[in-house]
């Protein structure tokens, strides 16, 4: 079926359920109820015509679909227009008829229980999020049994396809190119924690589920996972265990808890993949099948460090940013949830680190640490970006300063002999 130029190179297979199969039918009586009442105060059963129905903030409309329309767009769902395999259903690249616009769509295999919950979550999670960060839902079709979900096309794919098993004629991505991903994601990711109201836990954050625009602008997507935060005095939702081997939190993976800082610990496998260029999970290794497994025991020594870089990279990254980053997927994989940073933490360090704009030498050597101003990630005054103009740069070292605040209150909370503690 050729590459996937949208949703990227996936497997065609289901989501693992780490506990088995669901059976949720209560869930999605519920959700059916909420989506009913919240998307648009219009109802999710078929329609004869495509309508715009307008979203919870006015601000957005979100198109009711006809299937024929989507079928049209999509050239019957021929294999030529096949882009991916998502969580539970295909995607194909459309052209929608009426506004001449190129889409993406996903045909959602509605045979289980959990292929109908993950359409009516998504339409609920997307009529009531927007943020530049979270992939645009255009509209969707509830036509009879068909189950179909249309959304902004990313022309660039997921960043799977750009970390893992490379086209020859495909460069690989660059070091400030990768840390502007990660920026952007978890602008994304903090958006829904504290931001959103009510707040969202994703529940499938992966470097398959995040998708690239013309310029490299990741959004997050696939939101068929996705659960409300805890309310009230809850500390957690309790749910059955979905998600995708190697990503998982080990807390929620063992007792169903899921929070926020589940959430955490799977941008740190994203993250220490945008580093490594590693799959969070390969089954194809005859040890270490678990980036985390492989990863954990480098942490301890910043010697070690370079050996985390992705060869692809051919040594060109800044030491002192290779670092930071490193330190900062360490602290998100903490086995200890309370010790991990939060959503907002993680933006100021990674917006700090994607404005270090590093340049490899002009003589093409590999040049390590040229860029480097000092060898301690501790220090705010040694990670300073080199920035053209001096207000950029007083901004820069006042966020630097708070970056390093909180980098220290996070340390402190850390246990003394934790084995991801990082020595220095």
């Amino acid at each position: 079926m050729g590459r996937c130029p949208c949703f990227g190179s996936r497997k065609k297979e289901k989501e693992k359920n780490l506990n088995g199969r669901e059976d949720e039918e209560a869930d999605v009586n519920n959700l059916k109820s909420v989506a009913n009442e919240s998307v648009s105060g219009r109802s999710l059963e078929p329609k004869s015509e495509a309508t715009p129905a307008e979203n919870i903030d006015g601000s957005n409309k979100a198109q009711i679909f006809t299937f024929r329309e989507l079928a049209t767009a999509t050239k019957n769902f021929r294999d030529e227009t096949f882009i991916g395999q998502g969580g539970f259903g295909t995607v194909y690249k459309g052209k929608l008829d009426k506004t001449n616009q190129m889409a993406a769509v996903k045909r959602l295999d509605t045979t289980g229980v959990q292929g109908e919950k993950e359409f009516l979550v998504e339409v609920l999670m997307l009529s009531l999020l927007h943020h530049p960060n979270l992939v645009n839902m255009i509209g969707y079709c509830a036509e009879g049994d068909q189950r179909l979900l249309v959304y902004e096309y990313m022309p660039l794919g997921s960043l799977e396809s750009h970390l893992h098993d490379l086209f020859p004629d495909k460069e690989p991505l660059d070091w400030n190119t990768r840390m502007i991903i990660a920026a952007g994601a978890a602008r994304g990711l903090n958006y829904l924690h504290h931001e959103a109201k009510p707040s969202v836990i994703y529940r499938d954050l992966k470097s398959s589920n995040i998708l690239l625009d013309e310029n490299f602008c990741p959004k997050l997507s696939d939101f068929g996972l996705a659960k409300f935060g805890p309310t009230g005095d809850q500390s957690y939702v309790a749910t059955r265990v979905m998600g995708t081997h190697g990503y998982c939190a080990p807390e929620y993976a063992t007792t169903g808890k899921l929070t926020m800082r589940s959430d955490i610990y799977s941008f740190g496998v994203v993250l220490l993949e945008l580093i490594t260029g590693r799959r969070a999970y390969d089954e194809n290794r005859d040890h270490d099948k678990h980036l985390v497994d492989w990863a954990r025991p480098l942490f301890r020594e910043k010697s070690n460090y370079p050996k985390l870089a992705d060869p692809h990279l051919q040594g060109h990254f800044p030491v002192s940013g290779l670092r930071m980053a490193i330190e900062m997927a360490c602290m998100c994989l903490r086995e200890e949830p309370r010790h991990r940073p939060g959503a907002g933490d993680i933006v100021l360090a990674l917006d700090y680190l994607s404005a270090k704009q590093y340049v490899p030498r002009a003589s093409g050597t590999i040049s390590m640490g040229s860029m480097d101003i000092g060898d301690s990630p501790k220090e705010p005054s040694m990670i300073l970006p080199i920035l053209p103009k001096d207000s950029l740069r007083e901004q820069a070292v006042a966020e630097a300063k708070q970056w390093g605040e909180t980098w220290r209150e996070k340390r402190k909370q850390s246990c003394e002999n934790s084995p991801e503690e990082i020595r220095t």
